[in-house]
């Protein structure tokens, strides 16, 4: 539809529903569902189930948290322009389900000293009696980073509308030798036995990567433990720091200051524009924490990653209700600058996951929170299908530009796969190597995802099976955006990882959550994650079409596959919301 045609009838209908007195849809405001539409139209990259607000730059999750029964999600926000800006704020939303939105006005902006060039990132804890308090990252008045405190105005409001600083604020500096731009995103706290209450808060020495452990018996007097809690060499600058406990031989989450029970601890850290952690164990009476195998966090390509693709500045929170832990991250853009200035926005937030241990104790399993599932509508399945060499199969029956999309493969006669010593080799470079039209023996198979008609124009994902030397299995999963779109100026790298699964045993499983811009693709029940960004020419919903396919010279079987198209989730502005977003 032409576009001023659309606006003069939204205009007309907006008119007559206001004379009506009908003014309210499905509880949102009509001029509210005619914007979303407008968007739909005139912004094709917007995504219709994940979090993003009306307009502007997003980048970090913020002090993600459960309070009187309302989930609350902060963020890190330019409110003047779709770039990274001189002065970030967090902008604030709260929901019932993690599914559907309220944004608020935005809670923690400039006003002191300690903060008045930014509010940058930290972490949520709820102190005894209930009281959520916030540590976050000021650049103060000379631009160093320090720490501060805020905690909510009105505790009887359960959206947490306004807030209050620390009126000793910075409590905590830049320690010696560290550069005043290189001290950042204090962590939740946790409280050990001792009464005294932890937290790490992310930087680095000469180039070398820590966590630095700060104390305190009050929240607000913190003192530097002499010994950072972990740390690596020549990685650059720890960002985002994310430390808490996962119970073992359970999904479950736990509270971060939990301290008996079987349990192992997680150290995540973010540099290099990944998120990497390892799993260890933790001594408060020694403040240590000593990863399991002697793995640190190096950045090499033998080191965990909660996300292979594009997933950074993570934060997760326990969610008390559900007794699970739950985690967000940043998604962002890569197309270009210009582009972004042009949409008016940038940036998105993964859906929530819900995150715990592996059986084995190896890895951390990752898999999008249940209520996602309310918004699937209209599925359609396969079962016992046969796919041939070279063969791509259409699913019909779906909006496949916003769609939940699980599969499942079964392999015979393996002993037909490609021989590659896999032991040392980088995953990201084979899927480079090894693309989608790379014929193999087991794979490439999966599903090519907003996909025009014609696969000009298409993202897959998919697998490709090795045997090792030693009689052995490897199970590569990639997410190939080389053909991901015909323009220009995007970022259309390939992403990789192995899977730890035996191919032999277990069959090959992969989930897509599609939502027009962004894929998140999660194999083998969500043992390896790859996030992508990609931005087809063709901008209709109806232009997007999806395949499963194998482009390998043995057949696989699809034991099963379940595809939904999703509803948009809700977006509303609080009707008492002051600014413009």
């Amino acid at each position: 539809m032409n576009k001023l045609l659309f606006s003069f009838l939204a205009l007309c209908f907006l008119i007559i529903f206001q004379e009506t007195g009908h003014t309210k849809v499905a509880g949102r405001n009509l001029k509210d569902e005619i914007l979303l539409l407008n968007q739909q139209i005139e912004q094709p990259y917007r995504t219709g189930y994940h979090f993003q607000p009306p307009s502007n730059w997003m980048n970090d999750p913020n002090g993600p948290m459960l309070y009187k029964g309302v989930y609350h999600f902060f963020y890190q926000y330019n409110p003047y322009a779709a770039t990274f800006g001189d002065i970030i704020i967090w902008a604030h939303a709260v929901s019932y389900d993690l599914v559907n939105w309220i944004h608020l006005d935005p809670a923690i902006y400039p006003t002191q000293e300690a903060d008045i060039k930014s509010c940058w990132s930290g972490s949520a804890t709820i102190l005894p009696g209930n009281i959520p308090a916030m540590l976050y990252t000021g650049s103060d008045s000379k631009s160093r980073q320090v720490q501060d405190l805020a905690w909510p105005k009105n505790l009887s409001d359960p959206f947490l509308r306004e807030w209050v600083k620390h009126p000793k604020n910075p409590l905590i500096t830049p320690p010696e030798g560290v550069k005043d731009d290189c001290f950042r995103d204090p962590s939740t706290a946790w409280l050990g036995d001792d009464g005294v209450w932890r937290i790490v808060v992310g930087g680095d020495r000469d180039n070398n990567g820590m966590a630095f452990l700060y104390q305190s018996t009050d929240f607000v007097n913190w003192k530097r433990y002499e010994q950072p809690l972990s740390s690596a060499i020549a990685t650059g600058t720890w960002e985002c720091p994310d430390f808490y406990p996962v119970p073992l031989n359970s999904t479950n989450g736990l509270d971060t200051s939990v301290n008996t029970g079987s349990f192992k601890h997680v150290m995540k850290a973010g540099f290099e524009g990944h998120d990497w952690y390892t799993i260890g164990t933790y001594s408060s009476d020694h403040e240590n924490f000593l990863p399991q195998n002697g793995l640190s966090l190096t950045g090499s390509t033998l080191d965990l990653r909660y996300d292979y693709g594009q997933f950074y500045a993570s934060k997760s929170f326990f969610d008390d209700a559900k007794k699970r832990r739950v985690l967000w991250a940043w998604v962002p853009e890569t197309d270009s600058q210009e582009d972004d200035i042009e949409k008016g926005w940038a940036g998105l937030q993964s859906f929530p996951r819900a995150l715990w241990i592996d059986r084995s104790g190896k890895q951390l399993i990752q898999w999008p929170v249940e209520e996602i599932e309310a918004l699937r509508q209209n599925e359609v399945k396969l079962e016992d299908t046969n796919l041939k060499p070279g063969s791509v199969l259409e699913i019909h029956g779906i909006t496949a530009a916003q769609a939940d999309v699980t599969i499942s493969f079964k392999l015979e006669n393996l002993k037909e796969a490609e021989v590659l010593d896999t032991s040392s080799v980088d995953p990201q470079a084979l899927c480079t190597e090894r693309g989608a039209s790379s014929e193999g023996a087991f794979g490439p198979f999966g599903l090519l995802t907003m996909a025009s008609k014609d696969l000009e124009e298409k993202t897959a994902i998919f697998f490709r099976v090795f045997q090792n030397q030693n009689g052995r299995y490897s199970v590569l999963m990639c997410s190939d955006l080389s053909r991901s779109t015909v323009r220009s100026n995007i970022d259309t790298t390939s992403y990789g990882a192995f899977v730890d699964i035996d191919p032999r045993s277990e069959e090959i499983s992969l989930r897509n959550l599609i939502d027009h811009s962004i894929i998140e693709s999660f194999g083998a029940g969500g043992k390896t994650c790859i996030t992508s960004r990609i931005y087809p020419k063709f901008v209709k919903n109806e232009d997007a079409h999806l395949f499963a396919f194998n482009n390998g010279t043995q057949s696989v079987k699809i034991s099963q596959m379940s595809a939904w198209s999703m509803k948009n989730a809700e977006f509303v502005v609080d009707q008492t919301v002051k600014s413009t977003m």
